[in-house]
This record gives C-alpha cells, structure tokens and sequence, in this order.
C-alpha cells in the first residue's frame, strides 16, 4: 500500500536542522538510502573519535606506566587489529541487520504498522547498545591480555577504554537519534498512540548531558588522584594531566552542548514558527512536522491539534457566516444567542422571480440551477453592497433586512438604492429572468425563533408582510419595482429619492391598512 502522509508545511531545512539528514516526504527507498549512509559514517566517526579518546588519555591524562611503548607491542599490534577487525565486522553486520528490519516498511515505502513504529523510534537505542557492548567486549578482552603483560597496567587500561566506551555509546545516541529524525517524523505523523518515552524524555537528556559534561570529566580527575595515591606523580605529570582532560572535556562537552541544544531548540523553533504563520492570519493553517520523541513532540503534536482546531473553527465560522449572514454569525459568536426579539426599526426588501414555475417546467434542471445561483449571486452581492443582510432563501425568493442586527445610517434609503441596482443588473447579467421587488420600512421585532435545539435568525412584523405583498404586486406592474411611501419617507439621501415618485393607494393582499404605492420614475 503507498505511504500516505500529511502534507504539512515545512521549512528549507529538514527536521534535524539539515537538509542533509533528509526530508519526510522523500520517496522511501531514497531516504533509506540516505539512512543507510548516515549510520554508517557516524558509527565510523564515534568509534574513530573513541579510540583516540583512549590514545590522549594513556598517553597524557592518566599516570602510571606508559601503555603506548613497545613493551606492549602484542597488545597493540596484535590483540587490538584482531578485536578492531571482529568488532567492526560484527557490529556493521549486527547494526545493518537491526537497521534493516526496523525500516524494512520505509523500503516497500508503506505506512509502518504500530510495531514497525516503535522499533523505529527504538532503533537509535538499540544501535548505542551494540555499539556499547562492543566497547565491554574490548574492556574484556583488553583487560584479560594485560593480566598477562602487566597486571600493575590493568586499572589504567580498562578505565580507559571504558571512558572512551562511554563517550561513544552517548554519542552515538544523541547524533543517531538527530539523524533517523525524517524517519521519526513519518512514525509520528502515521501513529499518535502514546509510547514509551523514557530514556528520550527530558529528563533522560539532561541526565546524559550531566553524566557526560560533568559526572565523566569529575570522575577522571577522582581517578587521576587515585592513581596518584598509588603511584606517586610529579607536578609536570598532574599539570598534563589536568590540561589533557580539561582539553577533552572542553571538546566533547561542546559538542554535546551544541548537539543536544539543536535537539531540544529545533522542535521549539519549529512550533514558534508555526505560530508566527497562524498568528499573522495565513488562510492555510501551519502545521508542525512531529519528529521528536520526547515531551516536546508531544508540544508539537499539541500544536498540530490546536492548528486543526482552529481550522475547523474557521470553516465552521465561515460556513455559519454563509448560512446566516455574516453579521448575525458574528453577533452570535459574540452574545450567547437566546430565543426571543426586540423591536427594531428596519427596512425590509423582498424579491421573487418571475414565472418561476414554468421556468422549471420547461428548462432542464440543471439549467435552472444555474439561473437560480446567477440571479442571487446579483441580489446578494447588492445587499452586501449596502449593508444589508440576506436573511432568507425560500425556493427562488429573497428576504433581506436593513438595520438589524446591526443599526446603519439610513436603512430605508439603503434598501431602496438596492431595488433600483437590482432591478438595473439583473436586465442586462441576467437578462433570461425578471423579478419583482418590494420594499417596506417599519417596527419589527428581531431576534432568535425557533427551538432551543434548533433556532434561526429574523424578523416579523407588518413591514415583513407589507414587503412581500408588494413584491407580489411588483410583479403584476411594468416596473416590477413598489416601495411603501413610509420607507420613501424615512430614506436620509435626498439623492436617492429623486428616482421615486408616487403611485396610487391600495389595500394589499392580507392587510386592512392602505398602503401608498411609490414605483421608480420613468427615464
């Protein structure tokens, strides 16, 4: 099955900080690859770095007779090339072997099952302890030969080599880790059930940085003067001795710094950034890519949940917006919404094509549709325009209210600048359909109506039923345009009611008041 992943936004940089470890949306077999390489050259790195650790410290750190003579020739040229030949043949052969089950899923490039996963994530560890086994195997080893050579020499040379042991397997680990990150990024994105976290935790981190920034380079200095107390040492011999540590120990903690900072800085650095995106307004929401395995991965997987989160609360606010308009959505996600109104003053426009039924009788129905969404793409667009807000579809008629639930200047006058844009753009976008319009202005009350479970946004009123029989009318005159003469009344823009003039009275459908008809003046 093909490896299916998120596809979350990244930075030029891989996860461990370096393009050169590799990216999770590699093709599988190239990273493996890549992988494979990586391991090789940091088990020959370490190792290397270890070995001369125990040179530096036969040679200048620890007192006592002097272990690089040739008095210890066998030890040297022959003991040592045989271990270092069986060891490195050993450990390539056992390190690739664990490798290569471990990631055996990244070559067929499918999702890892949650045991693949975890001996993923597992694999830095269980390479550092065949890498440390190795070095107790040479501790061994060297130490039953110098048993034979110079049993007075056997402290010096254990200690020694178990100092470098040390040093390595911790290493190895730390750099290890930073470079199966693309791969712990693909475990993590694929596999979010909780692991066992231990050793990777912070607590572990900062536990092996103390053992060997601190517990190490201290207990060499201890044994410097045990090693003393045995074998008495001049001034000259204890100044070396002290520089030569001092001076390892200012490398390799340096490194270990600088290596352990990046571990624990990147996953940070990484969700900063993604914040920095989420908190200037991007419409694609960031997200982090989860590679580490400690708590802070966790913050990461935290951070990519909060992301989705506020994803799906955008696309529901933006949903909810077009469903309701976006001022009632926005008055709702401000005041908990409750059933019940107030009285409001408001202008109210109704708007209902005509012959809609034979429209539907004799188009296909797609064609219908598309009449349908071109002639309330105009209405809408109008009514936004001047501050209204559609407040109902009901088949191919429009309700739109001004003034509530927010209050504008004007509400009469806005309404009926809108009729009149209406009624010019649907003659000449829409010219395939008519529609009459109505616009009425009054006292409603406006607010929630419904159920509890269940509620929407309006208004009633006379002025609601007053605009919908005269767009009922509207459609029955030439203009297709009737407004009530107390919303010509109550518009503000002297401008705009110069394109109106008075019409007859007439009791509308329904109501017992007259209703003075003002219809648009002609040219």
């Amino acid at each position: 099955m093909p490896l299916r992943r998120k596809r979350p936004r990244r930075t030029n940089r891989g996860p461990s900080g370096f393009r050169l470890f590799g990216m999770p949306e590699q093709p599988g077999p190239d990273l493996r690859n890549r992988i494979r390489l990586l391991l090789v050259a940091l088990l020959i790195t370490t190792n290397l770095t270890g070995t001369l650790i125990v040179a530096a410290l036969l040679a200048f750190v620890l007192p006592g007779p002097n272990l690089l003579t040739e008095d210890y020739a066998v030890l040297w040229y022959t003991v040592v090339p045989v271990f270092v030949a069986l060891a490195t043949g050993i450990g390539f052969s056992w390190c690739t072997t664990i490798a290569e089950r471990a990631l055996r899923w990244l070559r067929e490039d499918r999702i890892p099952t949650h045991a693949e996963g975890s001996a993923a994530l597992a694999l830095p560890l269980r390479l550092t302890l065949i890498q440390a086994s190795l070095w107790a195997c040479a501790v061994i080893a060297f130490g039953v030969v110098m048993l034979v050579v110079d049993p007075t020499a056997v402290p010096k040379l254990v200690l020694t080599v178990a100092f470098a042991g040390i040093v390595v397997g911790a290493f190895n680990y730390l750099l290890t880790e930073l470079a199966l990150r693309p791969i712990s990024a693909r475990v993590l994105d694929t596999d979010t059930r909780p692991r066992h976290r231990s050793l990777t935790g912070l607590t572990g981190r900062a536990t092996l940085a103390w053992v060997l920034g601190s517990a190490i380079p201290v207990a060499g200095l201890m044994l410097v003067a045990l090693f003393g107390l045995r074998n008495p040492i001049t001034t000259g011999q204890l100044i070396d001795s002290i520089l030569s540590l001092g001076g390892i120990t200012l490398v390799v903690g340096g490194l270990l710094t600088q290596v352990d900072t990046r571990r624990s800085v990147d996953p940070v650095h990484s969700v900063i950034d993604a914040m920095s995106h989420l908190t200037h307004g991007d419409d694609d929401p960031p997200r982090v890519t989860v590679y580490d395995g400690s708590e802070l991965g966790e913050l990461q997987s935290g951070f990519n949940r909060m992301a989705d989160g506020l994803a799906e609360r955008n696309r529901i606010r933006e949903l909810f917006g077009r469903h309701v308009g976006r001022e009632v959505a926005a008055e709702a996600l401000r005041d908990d919404p409750e059933l019940g109104g107030t009285e409001r003053v408001v202008a109210v426009l109704f708007i209902d094509l005509v012959g809609s039924t034979g429209i539907a009788a004799t188009r296909p129905p797609h064609e219908v549709v598309e009449l349908l969404n071109r002639f309330f793409e105009v209405v809408v667009d109008e009514v936004d325009r001047h501050r209204g807000i559609v407040n109902k579809f009901v088949g191919d008629e429009v309700m739109a209210v001004y003034g509530a639930p927010l209050s504008i200047t004007d509400p009469a006058g806005q309404a009926l600048a809108t009729a009149r844009t209406i009624d010019r753009r649907l003659r000449t976008d829409v010219p395939d359909c008519t529609a009459g319009i109505g616009v009425a202005y009054g006292v409603v009350v406006a607010g929630y109506l419904g159920a509890r479970e269940r509620f929407e946004y309006t208004v009633i009123g006379d002025p609601v039923n007053e605009a919908a029989r005269l767009c009922e009318l509207a459609k029955t005159r030439p203009g297709r345009l009737l407004v009530s003469d107390k919303a010509l009344a109550a518009a503000a823009d002297e401008t705009e009611t110069r394109y109106w003039v008075p019409g007859e009275t007439v009791t509308l459908r329904g109501r017992v008041a007259p209703t003075r008809l003002i219809e648009p003046a002609s040219g």
